[in-house]
């Protein structure tokens, strides 16, 4: 058994190969009570030191107390915070909402959390406006590139961008992203995507790691996990870091926090994880377009999906 590894970034600083997803619902009263089940993640076992929010999952605040009450070290917990997709036009802003809300004066990682650019409106802050075409998110990088440079974020990337925003985005970036998180789980693979992240010095993470019930109840991970001895979604997230992904897996429950922590355990064996990355079906679960094809305003043509 060993512990949870880290993987470097083109910074050169390291991140934890596993992190908690801090999303808790959309009801304020959930967001608000967050703390409770943060808490007993940073001191589960080997404890969490990664924490994966942003402001529109409205947890700053949850994550700032869970660190606090934890007793834990600022500087031992990794966190990554994100700009809202309605904030493209007030970067400097929104970051310092976001510090503010955590209770820190940097953050270790802070992404663009969609390309799309949204109009924002002070009188109803937690909604977005029209779908706009400035700021484009090269514009926007701009902005990240100077929240990095004031040490605001430790570290700066994007979140759901493909090889083909990348591209885009690269064609003026200073800065190339330390990180792109995305969906990621054996029914979404994202081959290309990764090959195109390494090659670049871009870290790929995975949000919704373990597709859900969907994906942890195939077959094949289902006897891999008997194999092992260990749940389904420890063989996933073994997975993801025998590719060199990190993972971000959300979990209110105290067992399969402690569970998906020890995911170092099963160390897989390389035909195992062959055949893992063989049930890719490019199926999205968390994010599908909508009956028209478009997702949060854009084609996943735009997209590059």
């Amino acid at each position: 058994m060993t512990s949870i590894p880290k993987f470097q970034l083109n910074t050169g600083t390291s991140i934890p190969a596993i992190g908690l997803g801090v999303w808790a619902g959309l009801k304020d009263e959930e967001r608000a009570v967050a703390d409770e089940w943060i808490v007993p993640a940073l001191k589960a076992g080997t404890g969490y030191r990664h924490m994966d929010t942003a402001w529109l999952y409205g947890t700053e605040n949850a994550v700032g107390t869970a660190v606090r009450k934890s007793g834990i070290p600022r500087e031992e917990i990794w966190i990554t915070t994100k700009l809202p997709w309605h904030h493209h036009s007030r970067v400097q802003e929104s970051i310092q909402e976001s510090l503010d809300n955590l209770g820190t004066d940097y953050v270790d990682l802070y992404l663009i959390h969609w390309p799309q650019a949204f109009a924002y409106d002070p009188n109803t802050p937690r909604k977005r406006g029209p779908l706009l075409e400035k700021p484009t998110f090269n514009e926007i990088w701009t902005e990240m590139e100077k929240v990095y440079a004031s040490g605001k974020a430790k570290a700066i990337g994007v979140s759901n961008f493909s090889v083909k925003t990348l591209e885009e985005l690269l064609t003026t970036a200073k800065v190339v992203p330390a990180i792109n998180q995305v969906e990621l789980h054996p029914y979404l693979v994202q081959s290309d995507l990764k090959a195109y992240c390494d090659a670049k010095g871009i870290h790929l993470q995975a949000y919704t790691p373990t597709g859900y019930e969907r994906v942890r109840q195939d077959p094949l991970i289902a006897q891999l996990a008997e194999k092992y001895k260990v749940t389904p979604a420890q063989i996933i997230l073994s997975w993801h870091v025998g590719r060199g992904v990190s993972a971000v897996p959300r979990s209110h429950n105290s067992q399969r926090q402690q569970d998906n922590i020890t995911v170092s355990l099963p160390v897989l064996e390389e035909e195992d994880l062959t055949h893992i990355t063989a049930l890719d079906r490019n199926e999205r679960i968390c994010n599908k377009a909508d009956e028209h094809g478009y997702l949060n305003g854009w084609t996943y043509e735009q997209l590059g999906w």
